[in-house]
Parts: structure tokens; sequence; C-alpha cells
């Protein structure tokens, strides 16, 4: 069993070869004419721009809280922060990378159809998946071989535990940073073009369009990617560490178990077992998906679902193997197959949350048709109906994560004999710890489906802009549709992994005061207590103010692109009739988007770690803490299913519609989506997606300062 970590390592090697695979086979595909790399170029070059400002700005954040981190905690703890910050921000860059530069191949590829376009965009996407799922995993069990194995240093698993902050620093200022700048430009490009002069979109002439396919991929990639790379690492990390700290585990054996001992070594590397089957799956999955002649968004759907449901199966049997592998001959464990029950529960229930979020957001169901339909009455009925899905949505999403919860629990309690309950191990929240890397252990092929969208998107622009027979918009169109609903699924599995991985780091932090203050502070969440009560309500609200803070910054950044858009329109001669030779100024639109986008971000990005350590240190403040994660676990949870789905109705809605139903494009019902789609936006593509991350971001800081919360200046 000792070799899982190593087999792990060297599967993330391999989806990392597999990633330099499908870069290759992109690079060889032709990008098309002049005009089309012009407009390749342009976005590619103001994704880099824009990503090297945010990360010289993380960096400086970076920076300050190593520093802390190296005072409070340890030197190890404050390096291996660094090691996941500084992976998540290299997947992030070379995901974007890629798919800028798979959008003009994949519309070059479109001329001959969905079964050359459809590949193309599929293996621009993986690079970003592969990388992502490979640079977390073969990171992660770096830091477990070198700190735990070899060097078994103090606190080992503090320093594991670093590792995964690092990860959450970067994907919280990516996803909010990268959100604010993409939605600006949309909304801006959107309103003044769509609605106000009546042009299509991504038309040539709205100076906003290369901003808003610039921001497509800073935030629907790099930031997405950042994002899955921190749900992907904590979900491994959270099993990990609920065992170190519930069984007083240190890396040297002096704690009351050893890793080496009969049964705690099972408990330790089984999600590592776990990522690596899916890892391995991943990787086959990945070379199914083949386009086919229709444009059929059934068909299309087939197609590019293929490797993930492949991927899936592969992952259950291996599971099932595994499980009586690493626990069959373990006194400490009375039913390996519950364990096993555990892992494929989650996997099912975050399909199961995808397909749910399919549903209420694909174009197919009554949920998208009904808010069509409510066009026809004007923007407001179509507001109110997007809303009321959005809620409906949040309803099945809870049931399928309360039915998650009950089965990993469950398993993980049947799964332990007496030996280990009597220790004080928890094999429910074990259970449940694992159904989390159960949800994401096809990351690799699951980032590339999501990833796969906004190189779609962009691939339809850049066919409008330069000006492409109209059978290729109508190829691209059909790739971008299922590439929201695709988005919708990716973002199920994120934020409800990040509900049952919060739910075992709170447990491990509970252990971890537990331990801190030897035995004598026990964390108590009872309600009639008034800082717990307090913290409850506090931590309730929070994500309703980040929320707040990311679309009000999001209003702010698109007021100014929308006078900027106006002013050119009204300044430059012949730019809104489209006279030869006159071009719009582009790089302002682009400029306005970065320094409004970097400017937001600060204050929202900033709370879920600040707000956390503030009340961690107040004197008597770990019980507020306690309650403060408990009601922001709650309400994120609801708030993020509630504002993507919602926002992907609404986008689908306006497709719907520009497909030809209810009057088509121009109609009055099409404006009214439009407007509903703007209303959206920043709903599915920023306040949203964010809060899994925030969630997450706020337990695990608790977590790591656990022991300077109970020995710190106020205790």
């Amino acid at each position: 069993m000792g070799i899982v970590p190593y087999l792990a390592f060297v599967s993330a090697l391999a989806a990392l070869g597999l990633a330099g695979f499908f870069y290759t086979d992109v690079q060889k595909a032709s990008p098309g004419n002049e005009r089309m790399v012009f407009l390749m170029t342009e976005i590619q070059n103001g994704a880099r721009a824009f990503l090297r400002q945010e990360y010289t700005w993380v960096a400086a954040f970076v920076a300050v809280l190593a520093v802390l981190i190296a005072a409070l905690i340890s030197l190890p703890a404050a390096a291996t922060y660094i090691i996941g910050a500084v992976l998540s921000a290299t997947a992030g860059y070379a995901g974007m990378t890629v798919a800028t530069m798979a959008n003009a191949r994949t519309t070059e590829a479109a001329k001959e159809g969905p079964g050359k376009a459809l590949p193309i965009a599929f293996r621009g996407g993986a690079v970003m998946g592969f990388s992502v799922a490979g640079l977390a995993l073969a990171g992660l069990m770096l830091v477990y071989i070198v700190f735990v194995l070899w060097l078994k240093v103090d606190d080992a698993f503090e320093v594991v535990t670093a590792f995964g902050l690092g990860a959450s620093s970067i994907a919280l200022f990516s996803r909010v940073g990268g959100g604010i700048y993409t939605k600006a430009a949309d909304v801006g490009a959107d309103l003044v073009g769509k609605v106000e002069a009546g042009i299509p979109e991504d038309d040539p002439r709205n100076p906003a369009t290369i901003a808003d396919n610039v921001g497509d991929n800073v935030g629907d990639v790099a930031g997405m990617g950042a994002d899955l790379f921190e749900s992907y690492a904590g979900s491994i990390i959270a099993p990990v560490a609920l065992t170190a700290f519930s069984l007083g585990l240190l890396a040297d054996g002096t704690g009351d178990t050893a890793p080496g001992s009969d049964g705690v070594l099972s408990l330790l590397i089984f999600p590592m077992y776990v990522a690596f089957i899916g890892m391995i799956a991943s990787i086959i999955g990945s070379f199914l998906v083949k386009g086919g002649t229709s444009t059929d968004s059934h068909a299309l759907s087939r197609a590019l679902h293929m490797g993930t449901n492949v991927a899936m199966a592969i992952t259950v049997v291996g599971t099932l193997i595994g499980a009586f592998w690493i626990f069959g001959d373990s006194a400490y464990f009375d039913n390996p197959l519950g364990l096993a029950m555990s892992v494929i529960g989650g996997l099912i229930v975050g399909w199961a949350l995808g397909k749910t979020a399919e549903y209420y957001t694909s174009d197919h169901f009554k949920p998208v048709k009904q808010i069509a339909a409510q066009s026809e009455t004007g923007p407001a009925t179509t507001i109110l109906k997007g809303i009321s899905s959005g809620m409906i949505s949040v309803a099945a999403s809870v049931l399928l994560l309360v039915f998650g919860i009950g089965i990993a629990y469950w398993g993980g309690q049947i799964a332990l004999a007496d030996e280990l309950v009597g220790r004080g191990f928890d094999g429910g929240i074990y259970g449940i710890a694992v159904a989390a890397i159960g949800m994401l252990a096809t990351t690799g092929v699951v980032v590339s489906v999501d990833a796969y969208g906004p190189i779609a998107d962009n691939a339809g622009g850049i066919a409008e802009m330069a000006e492409l027979d109209p059978s290729v918009r109508e190829v691209t169109d059909a790739l971008d549709s299922l590439g929201n609903t695709t988005a919708a699924v990716a973002k199920g599995f994120a934020v409800g992994s990040a509900a049952l991985t919060a739910l075992a780091l709170f447990k491990s932090f509970e252990f971890a005061v537990f331990s801190a203050s030897d035995g004598e502070i026990a964390l108590n969440l009872d309600i009639g207590q008034v800082e717990v009560f307090l913290g409850l309500f506090a931590g309730a609200m929070l994500p309703f103010l980040f929320a707040a803070l990311t679309i009000d910054a999001v209003g702010r950044a698109a007021n100014e692109m929308i006078e900027e858009v106006r002013r050119q329109f009204r300044e430059i001669p012949g730019l809104r009739e489209g006279k030869e030779g006159v071009v719009p100024d582009s790089a302002r639109c682009v400029a306005i988007s970065t320094q409004a986008s970097l400017r937001e971000m600060v204050i929202p990005g900033g709370l879920a770690i600040i707000v956390p350590l503030a009340i961690g240190f107040l004197p008597n403040g770990i019980n507020a803490l306690g309650g403060f994660l408990a009601g922001a676990l709650v309400s994120g949870f609801a708030l993020a299913i509630f504002m993507a789905n919602a926002g992907g109705a609404w986008d689908n809605a306006k497709k719907y519609i520009e497909s030809g139903h209810h009057g088509g494009k121009g109609s009055e019902p099409h404006k009214a989506a439009v407007v509903g789609d703007t209303v959206g936006d920043p709903f599915k593509d920023t306040s949203g997606p964010a809060m899994n991350i925030l969630i997450q971001v706020m337990t695990i800081v608790s977590l790591v300062f656990a022991s300077a919360f109970v020995n710190g200046p106020f205790a």
C-alpha cells in the first residue's frame, strides 16, 4: 500500500504528458486566414497582459500571508503554501494560453463541420483539464512524500493542509478578478451593441468585442481552472487532514498513532488511490471524445460527454477493487465495501448535480423554454422567471446533496471496526470526505469539457469578426450553446464537492483545536451560546455580502465600459455604420476591464481570509468561528447553486430565441432576453462560481491557523 502515493504522483506526470500531447496536436491545426490570426493574437495578448498584472497583485497578498504562516505556524507550512499558489497560477496560465490558441483553430475547423471543430475545442480544453489535475495531484503528492514520508517534519499534516490554502488563495482572486473582467466586457458589449445599436453579438464594429473574448479566457478558463485546482486539491487533503487531526497523528510517530500503523495508513492513502484511479480513467476517457456530422445539440452532447461517462465507469470499478485491496486485510475495518460506496455515491451525486444543472440551464428542457416565453411580455417577467427557476433548482440540488451525504456517512460508519471507533475516529465523516474526492476523481476530463465552452464561444466571436460564411457561425453557435450547459455541469460538481470538503475540513478544525489546546478546548456549537448564535448569523450573511460586492463591482466596471462604447460610436465617424477602414479602439476597452477588475477584486477577495482570522483571534472566538463557518457553508452552497443555474438559464433562453423562436434576433422578446442574460452574467460567471471557493477558503484558513487561535495573543 505504501506505493500508492508514488503511483498517484506518476499518474499526475502522465496527465501532464497528455496535456503536452494535446497542446502539440492543437498547435498543428490551421489557425485560418490573416484576419483570424490577428484576432486570435489580440485576444491572446490581452489575456496574457491581464493575468500578468493580476498575478503581480496577488503575489503581494501571497507574500504577506506566507510571512504570517511562517511566523504563526512554521516555515515548511509557508513553503507549501507558496508551492500551492504557484502551481495553481501555473495551471491557469497554461490553460489560458492554449485556449487562446485553440479558438481560431476551432473556427477554421468549423468550416468543415462539427466533426472537425469539436475535437479541437475539446483538446484545447483538455490541456487546461489535465494541467489542473496533473499539477494539483503532482504537487500534493510531492508535498506528502517529502514532508510526511521522507523528512517527517513536526506538524507535517498542517504543512500538507497549507498547500491547499495556497491553491485557494489563487483560486479566490482568479475567480473574482477574472469574473469581474469578463462580465464587465460582456455586459457592456451586449447592452450597447445588441440593445442600443442593434448590431449582432461579436460584431467587429463593437469596441468591447475583443475585451469580451479576452474575458472568456481570463474568467472562464484561467479562473475556472484555478477554482477546480483548489477544489480537487482540497478534496484529497480533507480526508487526509481528518485522519491526521482526529487521531493526533504526527509524521515521526510520536503522536497517538504512527502513519505506518495497521489501518491508519489505509485511511491516509485511500483518497490518493481514488485520485490515481480517477486520473487514469480521465486519461482513457479523453481519447473517446470524437465529433460527428450533426449540429444537433443532443448529438454533440453525447459526443462530448462520452469521455466523462467512460471515465466515471472506470473509476467505479477501480474504486471497488481498491477498497478491498487497501482495507480488506485490516482488523480496523469490518466492511471495505462501505467506503467504496461512499466514493461511488459521491461520484453519482456529483453527476446528478450536473444533470440537475443541465435540466435547469439547457434550452431542451422546460425551465429555459418558459423563460424564453416570458420574454414575450418584457424583461421584468424574464428576470422573475429566471429567479424562480434558479431558486427551484436549489431545492433539487440540496435534496441530492443530503442524499449523497447520507449514503457517504452510512458507508463510512459500516466500514469501520470498533478499534478505530473507540479511538474517537468518525467513520461517517471520513466517508463524507472521500465522497468529495469521488465527485472530483475525474477532474481531468470534467475540466476539459468545461474549458471547451469558452473556446467554442471565442470561435464564434472570431467567425463573426472575420466575417466568415454564416454556416461557420451556425456550427460554432451549436458548440457554444452546449458549452453553456457543460459549464453549469462543472459548477455543480465544484460546489457539491466544496460543501462535502468543507464539512470534512470543519471536523478537522474541531480536532485541531482540541489537539492544540491539549484537550482543554472542545468546539461547542450549541446555538444557545450567544457567540455561536452570532457567528451563525454572521456566517449566513457573508456569502450575500460577498455576492453583493462582486455584482456591484461588475456593475461599476460595466458602466465604464458602456460609456466608452457609446463614446466611440458617437465620436468615431462611420464606426456604427461599418464604413470600410474604420476600426474601433478595442485596446481602450481591454484596459478598462483590466484596471476595473484588478481594483474591484481586492475587497471581496480579502474578506474570505481576513474575516475568519479576525473572528478566530477574538477572545473566546473559537466557538463563534465554528458557528460562522457552519452558517457560511449552508447559505453559500444554496446561493452558489441559485446564481449559477439562474444565470445559465437566462443565457440559454437568449440563445433559444436567437435560434429563431419567439421572433428571433432583433425582436422585442430578444431584447428582453438580452436584459435577462445581462443580469445573469455576473450571477453565473462572477458571484456564483466564487461561492464554493469562499466556503473552502474560510474553512481551510481556520484549519491552518487553528493552533494560532488557541495559543495566540488573545487566547
